[in-house]
């Protein structure tokens, strides 16, 4: 009797193993029928058994296409069938996709970040006023910051000032101006103040954890 059993790496390979061996077994069966007719049939039968192992995906769009593809795939693209689809090639199965091409906007200053850059071509869309010089101060302010969350250290407000037109393209000039950025000591401080805050939150946490762990204790479980 042991040498009757049939082990799963003596067996064929389950090309979509969600639906079984039975499924697999039920389309090697319809491969082998001489009548396209018979074939067609057996094929609608399987099609309708796939849909009920899946009932969640009834209402996807698509999902009767879905299982035609999914049976032609597991027939390795020879299941010769009427389908009320297009049959996928297995061209198009293995074709690779392109490349995503990743955005590298100014890679001699990366600690700025994509977002500084985007912020300064929408500063340069806008008119001149209030609301610019607002806006150019500000994507400043955020450029130091970055810059010291970066280098860990001191800076100039002219380095800032020589970056920003740098990245501006000439478009945004603060070099001449007589304003200075907010001081490095306090945008260090708000940092200090934002991680201290997120680790009394973890420990406060933590405590309470422990504290269910405590009044968990001595508890039977079944």
């Amino acid at each position: 009797m042991i040498d009757d059993i049939e082990y799963n790496t003596e067996r064929e390979h389950l090309i979509i193993p969600e639906y079984g061996r039975h499924i697999q077994k039920m389309i090697n069966h319809v491969k082998e029928q001489e009548s396209k007719e018979e074939r067609n049939k057996l094929a609608k039968a399987i099609i309708s058994v796939m849909g009920n192992m899946q009932p969640h995906l009834r209402d996807v769009p698509d999902f009767q296409h879905k299982l035609w593809d999914q049976l032609f795939i597991m027939s390795n693209f020879e299941l010769d069938v009427d389908s009320p689809y297009d049959k996928p090639s297995k061209e198009e199965l293995t074709e690779r996709p392109k490349p995503l091409k990743y955005p590298q906007n100014f890679p001699k200053y990366r600690f700025y970040g994509n977002n500084i850059k985007t912020m300064i071509d929408v500063a340069n869309t806008w008119e001149e006023g209030d609301l610019k010089e607002a806006l150019v101060y500000t994507i400043a302010n955020h450029m130091k910051k970055s810059f010291l969350n970066w280098n860990k250290d001191t800076v100039e407000d002219d380095v800032i000032f020589q970056h920003l037109y740098e990245l501006s393209e000439g478009k945004i000039n603060l070099k001449s101006t007589e304003e200075d950025l907010t001081d490095a000591a306090r945008l260090l401080k708000s940092n200090k103040k934002f991680s201290s805050s997120n680790n009394s939150n973890s420990s406060n946490k933590k405590t309470y954890h422990k504290k269910n762990n405590n009044s968990n204790r001595g508890r039977k479980r079944y």
